[in-house]
Parts: structure tokens; sequence; C-alpha cells
């Protein structure tokens, strides 16, 4: 029906006249500047600023405060601070390497060397930063002394390898990736045949990780547009309309990513590269799911009246609440990230903000004007006419679930909960900490090149604790060659009042052994001045420490919010209550089934330590949202119906949205896993898991049974305002 064929928007009973704002979106004259206008705004100032940058700092990713990101900061100070070490590794391709191979290897490995201090001329000076060298291996080795430095070549034990250790620029993320690739380029055209070279070390693997990244954000941007895409036309069945939300919420996107950018770097705050991934997932999901709900009630509405724009106004007036109060509560949610000790995931909790604002306004402002510029055509093939009936009075598959229940809805309370509380038994066989070598999907040279190094030389050869000290480096030194499971240990860097001690540990990255070693070492240097424990198995122990810490603080204060959130929205007690309540039960119980599958299909042996955390935090803030899409509709139906059958004609009306929109969000975040970082795989995979239980079993069934279980105590201590000659009841449910 074109626009001078419908009625003229005139409110009748069922639809109240809309607020100055509504109508100004909706409006024949003036929605299209509403659709139009921020949709040229935004691509225009994504054209003109772009994404955001900001100088890397050492300690973006340390947590702060805690003693390895102290000595991190102490090491600045250090000369060549901007300095970080790659390992040559040499094999012999079969046997061991002869002594011609080992004397063209030293020539390699001066000329590399050369090439990385900025000497072209072929000579170095030693002074590397590995601990490597004291090691007692090289000293009846071929290889020559660098002058003033340690050896340049440092053959195995077992005559199969050799090693180089060569420090290449580390002023920022991308001068490491170029050193060390010009790096790998040489030694791939240097090596003698029969020989294999590789590049290791701490530098390597930033290296390796910058490269994972480039070009993954466009590859996660391109997937979960399209996985959106199949959805939105699954779920509408119009190879016309899905269009509309996929452009707006992908205009949303952009514009969110460039925003946010703007905005940390503008304030000096810290992101990484998985970031910007992140945020990308979080406005599809969340944006698609506020334009489903929309998108719902404004073709119910088109059943009740000829006036599109009358339709949307209506659709929006009341979709708005709950869309509002998702939002609010989400962005609340993500901005306890704030708290967090480490840099980059408080940055992350501000773009997640930004992104989650950004999508609620162009849901709310611009989707509802571009939906009204189209005619009820843009629904073909199924497009809604007046007088056909509601989704609320229609007799769809909720309507039936919900019938199912309410004839024995305590049996649905405790079956659901019995089937939670078995799924969630995982929880207590996790463990959490990921290697260095686990941190990779497809494990990148500089981890395979590692493993190969351990099985030549002692383990955290290529790459040694380092203590960090302002006092005697001397009697710091004497100390640490005194602590158990240390097996050598040298000065490798002094100046400016500060010494870096590189020490090797005889353990296994990540066992107890090692951290027994880390806090042995920390225990011997109490007693030393503006002394530190840093290095890789530091950082990890720190690390687990300080995500041990966020979860305390954080966790109790998303619940508390959403609580508070739901308590407002709401004005009861009782139903808030139970809503947390089954957001941890879902929480627990996704948890526990990911366990499972990582440590068997998957094959991880152990949970990344921010992963709980964040998994909590998206699951319970963008979980609310399903809980107020049912809740603020079922309130609505009970008023005018009563608790039971208004629950019931709620879960008619929204069971299909939240479950589309849950079905939707799973796979948005599943799509994580196309990013090179296992941390993404398994968050992908628990919100995933737990956002489809949330959907399907939660939201769906449990709620509900619990509605018609305490019947008008539900809203309690709130009243119902119910018409009179309503069913208080609901006998007259079908």
């Amino acid at each position: 029906m074109s626009p001078t064929q419908e009625t003229p928007p005139a409110p009748g009973p069922h639809h109240e006249r809309p607020g100055r704002l509504v109508g100004a979106v909706t409006g024949r004259r003036t929605a299209w500047l509403f659709a139009l206008i921020p949709l040229v705004l935004a691509v225009l100032a994504m054209g003109a600023l772009g994404e955001g940058e900001r100088d890397r700092l050492s300690t973006d990713q340390l947590p702060a405060g805690l003693d390895s990101t102290q000595g991190t900061e102490l090491r600045e100070r250090l000369p060549e601070s901007d300095s970080q070490v790659a390992v040559v590794l040499f094999t012999a391709d079969e046997g061991e390497l002869s002594e011609e191979a080992l004397g063209e290897l030293e020539q390699v490995a001066g000329d590399v060397g050369a090439v990385a201090a900025g000497d072209e001329s072929g000579s170095t000076t030693g002074g590397s930063g590995s601990a490597g060298q004291d090691t007692g291996q090289g000293s009846g080795s071929p290889s020559g002394e660098a002058a003033g430095g340690p050896p340049l070549l440092t053959p195995a034990e077992d005559g199969t390898a050799a090693i180089a250790i060569v420090p290449v620029d580390a002023s920022t993320s991308s001068a490491t990736a170029d050193a060390v690739t010009e790096l790998r380029d040489r030694v791939d055209d240097a090596v003698p045949d029969g020989v294999t070279g590789q590049v290791t070390g701490p530098a390597a693997i930033q290296a390796d990780l910058a490269e994972v990244f480039q070009g993954a954000d466009l590859t996660l941007l391109l997937v979960t547009a399209s996985v959106v895409a199949l959805l939105l036309v699954l779920t509408y069945r119009s190879p016309v309309l899905w269009i509309v939300p996929l452009t707006v919420v992908g205009i949303a996107d952009r514009f969110a990513a460039v925003a946010a950018t703007q905005v940390m770097a503008l304030l000096d705050v810290a992101w990484d590269e998985s970031t910007v991934g992140i945020l990308s997932v979080l406005v599809f999901g969340a944006g698609t799911d506020y334009a489903l709900l929309l998108i719902s009630r404004y073709r119910d509405e088109l059943r009740t009246t000829e006036s599109r724009h009358l339709a949307m106004a209506t659709a929006l007036r009341r979709t708005a609440e709950a869309v509002l109060a998702s939002a609010t509560t989400v962005v609340l949610g993500v901005l306890t990230l704030l708290l967090s000790l480490t840099p980059s995931t408080r940055g992350l909790g501000v773009a997640s903000a930004i992104g989650i604002v950004v999508a609620a306004a162009f849901v709310l402002l611009v989707l509802p004007a571009a939906l009204v510029l189209f005619g009820r055509w843009v629904f073909w093939p199924r497009v809604p006419h007046v007088g056909e009936t509601a989704l609320v009075d229609s007799d769809t598959l909720w309507h039936r679930v919900g019938g199912w229940v309410a004839k024995r809805p305590g049996a649905f309370v405790a079956g659901t909960l019995v089937a939670l509380a078995v799924l969630a038994i995982g929880v207590f066989r996790i463990d959490t900490g990921l290697d260095t070598d686990d941190q990779f999907l497809d494990e990148p040279e500089a981890i395979t090149a590692s493993q190969r190094l351990e099985k030549s030389f002692p383990v955290g050869f290529s790459d040694p604790t380092q203590i960090i000290t302002a006092a005697d480096a001397q009697q710091v030194l004497g100390v640490v060659k005194d602590v158990d499971g240390v097996t050598s240990a040298r000065i490798s860097n002094e100046g400016e009042g500060v010494a870096q001690i590189d020490a090797v540990i005889d353990a296994e990255p990540g066992s107890s052994s090692a951290q027994d070693t880390i806090g042995g070492l920390r225990d011997a240097l109490s007693d030393f001045d503006d002394t530190h424990v840093t290095g890789t198995e530091a950082e990890a122990l720190d690390e687990a420490d300080a995500a041990s810490r966020d979860r305390t603080v954080i966790l109790p204060l998303i619940l508390a919010l959403v609580l508070g959130a739901l308590l407002l929205l709401l004005r009861a007690v009782v139903a808030p209550v139970l809503l947390v309540l089954t957001v941890l039960a879902t929480y627990a119980a996704s948890l526990g089934v990911s366990w499972w599958i990582f440590t068997g299909p998957l094959g991880f042996e152990a949970l990344d330590s921010g992963a709980p955390l964040m998994a909590f935090l998206f699951l319970v803030a963008l979980g609310v949202d399903y809980n107020i899409f049912l809740v603020t509709r079922a309130r609505e139906e009970s008023a005018a119906h009563g608790t039971r059958t208004g629950m019931l004609r709620g879960l008619s009306a929204t069971g299909g949205v939240i479950t589309s929109a849950g079905i939707l969000l799973a796979a948005v975040f599943l799509v994580l896993g196309v990013l090179p970082l296992v941390v993404l795989a398994q968050l992908g995979v628990i919100v995933c898991i737990g956002v489809l239980l949330d959907t399907l079993v939660v939201r769906t069934v449990l709620v509900p049974a619990l509605a018609l279980l305490l019947g008008d105590r539900f809203w309690w201590p709130g009243r119902l305002s119910r018409p009179r000659g309503a069913d208080p009841e609901g006998a007259g449910v079908r």
C-alpha cells in the first residue's frame, strides 16, 4: 500500500498518541531525516576520522601494581629497554650439526645479529638479553666470542641444534613485527643446506600474535555480517526485510569501532588486538536483538492499524522501555570492567559501553524511521494485514509450550533445575591458566620453534625469568643463584642504577614447580628494595592472581547492577531475585558443559584465567535482554489478564523473538573462533552455550513455570493494575 493510500495516523482505543520524539521518528514528514541524516553523518565521520591509534605500552596487558608489572616499569630505565629478545634456532634436518655447518652458522649468527643491532658491516657487540649463554653448554663449542659479549652461537649438548640470541627493536608492536619478519627472511636466505632456521623467543611470539591478527578484524566482520544476514533471512522469511536492519546495525558497528577507539585514544585508555573484534560481535549481537524485538512488535501493530506510521509509533513506544532498560543495564555491566587491574580489560569495558550506546541509538532512532519509509511490502511474502490474528493470540509453538508448562509448572521447575545442576558439574573440574604454547589456535613459528628448542636445551632457556633491581646487582645475583629451581643466572643488562638478571628455571612452564620457584625468588629477594621478578612465568602467575581478584570484585557488582535494574524496571522484588538466580544457574551450566567440550573434542588443557569473568559479564549483561523482553511484555499482559494468562500471552508474543535473538547472538559469539586466540574461542563457546540454554530453556520454560507457580506473588510487593472484569486466575487461557 502506498503512503498516499494509507489512513492518516489517528490514534484509536488500542493506540495512544505518540510522544513528540516518537512522533518525529515515525512521522510522514520527518522520518526520512532520522533515517538518512544519522547514517550519512556516521559514514562521513568514519571516513574523516578512521579508527583511533595509540602507542602501546609494555604494561597495557599487565595487572597494575603487581610485582611483574612493577619490574616491567622499572626495566624502562635500562639502556636499550626498547629492545626485546629473539632466539634464532638452527636444527639439523638429519642427525647432528657438523663442524662445517657450525662454522657457517657462526657467520650467519654474526650477520643477523649485526643487522638487528643496526650495524650492516657485520661486526657485533654481543650483549644479548638471554640467560641462555650461562648454561655451561657452549664452553667447548667452536663458536667464537663477540667483542665484549657472550658466544654468538650456542650449540646444544645433543649436537642436533644451536641457537643465537638476537635483540630486536621493540619500541612499537609494528616495529617488533617488522624486525622479526626481516630476521626470518635473512635466516632463511643464509642457512646452509641440511639446516632449518626458525625464530622464537618473546619478540617472535609478540610478532606472530600481531601477524595472526592482520586482517582478522575484517574476516570477523564479514563472517559476522554473513551469519546475521542468513539468520535474519530465516527469521523474517523475506528476501528484502533483512537488508534494512543489517544495514543499520552494520553502519552502527563500524561507527562504534571508530567512536570507541577515538575516545580511548583521546583518554589514553589501553586496548589490544581483540578489542575491536569483541566490540563488533557485541554491537551486531545486541543491535540485532533490539531490532528483532522492535520489528516483531511493529509487525503485530500492522495487524491492528492501517497506518504504518502509527503502527511503528506504538511499537517503538512499547519497545523503547525494554530496549533502554536492557541497554542501560548492559552499559553499567560492562563499565564494571573499569575496576579491573588490567589496562586492556578496562579499555574493553569502555569500548563495549560505547558500542551498546551506539547500537541502541541506531535501533531506536534510525531503524524505525528507515522501516516506515517503505510500505508493508517490505515484509513480502508474509505481508501483515489489518484483521489478522496478533502474535500474542496466535497458536504458535511457544503458545503450545506455555500450555504444557501451565499443566505441570512444578514438574518443569524441578526438571529444569536438575538438568542445569547436572550440566554444571564440570565447574568443579575446571583448571585455569594457559601456557604461552597453548594460547594460539594455530601454532605459529614462534611456538613450534620453542617446542623444538626445549628438546635440545634446558627448560626456560629461550625465555628466562627476569629479575629487575635497583639494589646491588652482584648481591641480588648471588641470592638468585641459590634459589631452588634456578639452574643458572647472569646479569644481562645494567645502567642508570638498574640491573636485569636473567635466570633459567628448571621447570615446565605453567607447572606448580615453576610457580614455586617464582614464589621462592620473590621470598628470597623480599629484603632488597626496588627488586621485582618478571618475565613470562611471573607475569602468568600475577595475571592469574589479578583475574581472581577481578572476579571477586566485579562479579558481585554485576549481579547487583542487574538486580537493581530489574527492581526498578519491574517495581517488584520476587521476580528480579528469581531472574538473577536463573542467570547464575545458566552461567554455571554453560561453564560446566563448556569445560567438557574444551577438554574433550577441542583438546584444551585449561581455561584462560580471564575467560570466566568475560563470559559471566556477557552472559549476565546480555542475558538480561531476554529477561526484560519477556517480563515487560508479561507484566503488560498481566495487568489486563492476570499473572497466569499474562505470562502465557507474554511467552506467546516474545518466545519466538527471544529464540531467534538467542540463536543469532549465540552464533555471533561463536564467530569469535575465527580470531586466532584460544581465549576468544573459549569465550565464544561459553557464551554460545549459555545464550542457547537461556533462550531455549530458562527464559521460555523455567521463568514462566516459576511465574505460574507463584501467581501474583511473582510481582510482590508490587500490584498489577487490572481492569474490572479481568480474569485473575487465568481461567480463560487456552
